[in-house]
């Protein structure tokens, strides 16, 4: 399910300066899924990230948090997310959310939240007690 919903939106994305497109399918804790795909701009610092619009998507739903996330690419092995989108992961998921990374000609890689990022910067840490 996650795959096949990944897969459509990334046929969606928005990308005419690189032609690397990205979806992202994530599933909310409450079960319904959420999508996003990248929508670059000229001023490239100012696009998004297939992960972040599904993020965006599931917060705009009423979801807040994710129980697994799936993201596929046409690319020579599975990519995992940029350091930003992985912060913003651990942020909505807990370190043992599974993560698989897809490739548009079926190659796969599961790994987690936890994996994708060691020693996460989270809320505890601005805790001043």
């Amino acid at each position: 399910m996650l795959l096949k919903a990944a897969t459509d939106v990334r046929d969606r994305a928005y990308a005419p300066y690189s032609n690397f497109k990205v979806g992202a399918a994530l599933r909310a804790t409450s079960g319904a899924v959420h999508v996003g795909c990248n929508v670059e701009n000229v001023a490239y610092p100012e696009g998004t990230c297939a992960e972040a619009g599904a993020i965006a998507a599931m917060i705009a739903a009423g979801d807040t948090r994710i129980d697994e996330l799936l993201v596929i690419a046409d690319s020579p092995d599975p990519v995992p997310p940029c350091g930003g989108c992985r912060q913003k992961i651990a942020e909505f998921a807990d370190p043992a959310v599974k993560v698989t990374l897809c490739t548009t000609d079926g190659k796969s890689r599961v790994t987690t939240v936890a994996d994708l990022l060691p020693g996460m910067f989270a809320a505890a840490h601005m805790d001043r007690a």
